[in-house]
C-alpha cells in the first residue's frame, strides 16, 4: 500500500499560472464586451404553474441534462487522458482546469446567452444550447478531475503488464486506464447530475440586464413557483423531482454502479457485490435478451471496431507526423495566441479599470466574508461526510439502503428548498449569513461524500481481509487502512468542493424570495449583483478574483497534499 514511486516534481504559481490568468481574463473581456450593449430582443417563455404542465416539464429537463452529461463524458476522456499523459500540457491544462472550475455559472451567462441567441435569433435553440453548456459547467470539472487523478493512480504493476503486451496508447486507454477509473467516474458521474439538478433553476430562468430570459423546464417551474409565494406548486415540483431521480436511480444508476464493481482492483474476489433488481429482471427477459443479442452487442460490436478504427488512425497520424513541420505549426499557434493574449488582456484590464471606488471598497470585505463560510461549510462537510462515506462504501448493506436516498437528496436543487428555509431562518436570525453557509453546505457536501464512497468501495478486498486478520480496529484501522486508501478520492472530493462551494456562493449570498431580493455581504453576492444589473467591470474584476482566492488554496493546500498522496498512497498490487 506504500509503495513509493518516482516523486512528482512540485508546482508552485509560476509563469504558466500568469499567462492561463491573463488568458481568462482575456476570454472574459471578450465575453462580456460582446454582451455588453448587445440589443438582442428574447421573449422569454411562459412558465405556467399548472401541475398538469410537470410531467411534460420534467422530460424536457432530462434531455438538457442529459445533452449536458454527453458533452461533460466526451471533454472529460479526453481531457483527462491527454492531462495525464502529456506532462508538458499537464502544466497548461491542470491549472486551467483549477480556474475553469473556480469560475461561476453566473459569469458564463452573457457569454454563453449573448452569442447563441445573436446565433439563432429568431428561434429557442440558442437559449436552449445556452442552457445546456451552462449545465455543462456545473457537471464537467469533478468528472475531469476524478478521471486524471485516476490514471496518474493507476497501479505500476498494470502499466508494466501493458507494456509487456506491447499495447499501443488507445488500448492501453482502454483495457488498463479506463477500467480503473469506472468506480471513480461512476461516482462523480452520479455527482455531475446532482450538481447539475442544482444549478438547473439558474440555467433555465434568469435575468440580465433586465431582461428575463425563460426556457420550460422543471427548474423553471421551481423558480417560478418559488417566486410567486406558490408553496403546493414548489412541493408538487419538488415531488416530481424526487420521482425523477429515484427512477433513474433504478434504471441507470444502480445497474451501472454494479456493472462497475468488476473493475475493483483485488486478486481473490470475494467481495459482496452491489445488486440491480432492475438489472436481474432485465436479464431474465427473453425480449430483452434477444434484443441484447441481436442488436445492442452487435451495435456496440461494430462501434467498439469504429472507434478503434479513429483511434488507431489518429495515433498513427500523430506518430508519423513530421517533427520539423509540428514545431513550425507550434510556433505559429503560440504566437497568434499571444497576439490575441496581448490584446484583449489589455482591453480586460481597461474594463477592469472602469471599476468605481465604492464598488472596489466591497470587494475585501466581500472577498473575506465569503471565504469565511466557505471555510465554515467545507469543515462541517468533512465531518459527516468522512465517516458516513467509508460506512457506505465499505459495507454493502448499508450502501443498498442509503445510496439511493443520498442521491435522491443530494439531487434536489438547496435553491428550491431555500425559500422555506430562508422563511424560518431569517425572521429568527434577521440576516441571510447562517442561511447562506446551509445553502452552500447543502449544494457541495455531496462532492467530498460521492468521492469518499468511491474511494471506500475500490478498497481491495484483499486488503479488508488482511486487516481483519491483524486485528486492525478503530484508530488504527482507520491510520493504516482507511485513510491511505481514500487519501486520493478524499482530494479529489475537496478539491472540486472547493471551487462548488464558492459557486454556490452565487446563488447563496444573493437571492429573490417573495418578490423581493435578500443579499449578504460577500463575493458571490458581487457576482449576482454585477450579472443581473449588467455592470461588466465589477463582474469581470470579482470572477477574477474568485479565480485567484481558489486556485491559491488548491496549490497552497490540496495540491500539496495529493503530491503526498501520490507519493505515499499510490495502490500497486
Amino acid at each position: 500500500m506504500n509503495t513509493i514511486i518516482k516523486p512528482v516534481s512540485k508546482r508552485k504559481l509560476s509563469t504558466v499560472d500568469f499567462i492561463i490568468f491573463c488568458a481568462i481574463a482575456s476570454l472574459l473581456y471578450l465575453i462580456l464586451n460582446k454582451g455588453n450593449g448587445t440589443n438582442v430582443e428574447v421573449t422569454g417563455a411562459k412558465i405556467s404553474t399548472d401541475l398538469n404542465n410537470l410531467p411534460y416539464y420534467a422530460l424536457l429537463s432530462t434531455l438538457r441534462m442529459a445533452a449536458a452529461y454527453a458533452l461533460s463524458f466526451i471533454f472529460t476522456l479526453i481531457y483527462g487522458s491527454i492531462a495525464a499523459h502529456n506532462d508538458k500540457a499537464a502544466k497548461v491544462m491542470i491549472p486551467l482546469l483549477d480556474i475553469l472550475q473556480s469560475i461561476p455559472v453566473l459569469s458564463f451567462l452573457p457569454a454563453v446567452v449573448i452569442g447563441l441567441i445573436s446565433i439563432f435569433p429568431n428561434s429557442n435553440v440558442g437559449l436552449e444550447l445556452a442552457s445546456i453548456i451552462l449545465i455543462f459547467t456545473g457537471q464537467v470539472w469533478n468528472m475531469t478531475f476524478s478521471f486524471y487523478y485516476s490514471i496518474k493512480g493507476v497501479p505500476k504493476d498494470l502499466i508494466e503488464a501493458a507494456h509487456i503486451f506491447q499495447l499501443n496508447k488507445w488500448e492501453q486507454f482502454k483495457t488498463v486506464e479506463l477500467p480503473s477509473a469506472a468506480i471513480g467516474l461512476v461516482w462523480n458521474s452520479m455527482m455531475s447530475w446532482a450538481g447539475g439538478w442544482f444549478f438547473l433553476m439558474a440555467c433555465e430562468m434568469f435575468t440580465m440586464e433586465g431582461k428575463d430570459f425563460r426556457l420550460k423546464g422543471l427548474g423553471s417551474f421551481l423558480q417560478t413557483a418559488a417566486n410567486e409565494g406558490n408553496t403546493k406548486a414548489l412541493w408538487w415540483g419538488i415531488i416530481t423531482l424526487v420521482l425523477v431521480i429515484v427512477l433513474m436511480d433504478r434504471i441507470i444508476w444502480r445497474p451501472i454502479i454494479s456493472w462497475s464493481e468488476k473493475f475493483k482492483i483485488e486478486s481473490t474476489g470475494t467481495g459482496e457485490e452491489h445488486k440491480s433488481y432492475f438489472l436481474m429482471f432485465l436479464r431474465r427477459s427473453l425480449i430483452i435478451q434477444f434484443l441484447e443479442e441481436k442488436v445492442i452487442h452487435p451495435v456496440i460490436k461494430f462501434l467498439g471496431i469504429l472507434i478503434d478504427k479513429i483511434a488507431l488512425f489518429f495515433l498513427k497520424r500523430s506518430e508519423n507526423r513530421n517533427k520539423k513541420t509540428s514545431k513550425i505549426i507550434g510556433v505559429a499557434v503560440k504566437t497568434f495566441f499571444l497576439i490575441i493574449l496581448v490584446y484583449y488582456g489589455f482591453n480586460a484590464l481597461k474594463l477592469v479599470l472602469k471599476v468605481s471606488n465604492k464598488d472596489l471598497k466591497r470587494i475585501p470585505l466581500s472577498v473575506f466574508y465569503s471565504f469565511l463560510r466557505v471555510t465554515v461549510a467545507q469543515v462541517i462537510s468533512l465531518a459527516w461526510t468522512l465517516p458516513v462515506g467509508v460506512a457506505i462504501g465499505m459495507n454493502k448493506k448499508t450502501a443498498k439502503i442509503f445510496q439511493p436516498i443520498i442521491q435522491v437528496i443530494a439531487s434536489i436543487p438547496a435553491t428550491a428548498l431555500f425559500p422555506v428555509i430562508l422563511s424560518v431562518i431569517i425572521k429568527k436570525s434577521g440576516g441571510l449569513g447562517f442561511a447562506s453557509v446551509l445553502l452552500m453546505l447543502m449544494g457541495t457536501q455531496w462532492y467530498l461524500l460521492f468521492n469518499i464512497i468511491a474511494g471506500a468501495m475500490a478498497i481491495p478486498e484483499d486488503l479488508i481481509n488482511a486487516a481483519d486478520i491483524l486485528g486492525l480496529k478503530g484508530l488504527k484501522r482507520w491510520k493504516v487502512l482507511i485513510l491511505p486508501s481514500i487519501f486520493p478520492y478524499l482530494l479529489t472530493g475537496m478539491i472540486t468542493a472547493t471551487g462548488g462551494c464558492w459557486n454556490a456562493s452565487i446563488v447563496s449570498e444573493y437571492v429573490h424570495f417573495s418578490g423581493k431580493t435578500v443579499k449578504t455581504i460577500g463575493l458571490g453576492a458581487l457576482i449576482s449583483e454585477a450579472t443581473e444589473t449588467g455592470n461588466y467591470p465589477l463582474l469581470l474584476l470579482s470572477t477574477i478574483i474568485m479565480c485567484l482566492v481558489v486556485v491559491g488554496i488548491n496549490n497552497s493546500l490540496w495540491k500539496r497534499l495529493y503530491r503526498i498522496s501520490e507519493e505515499k498512497f499510490r495502490l500497486d498490487i
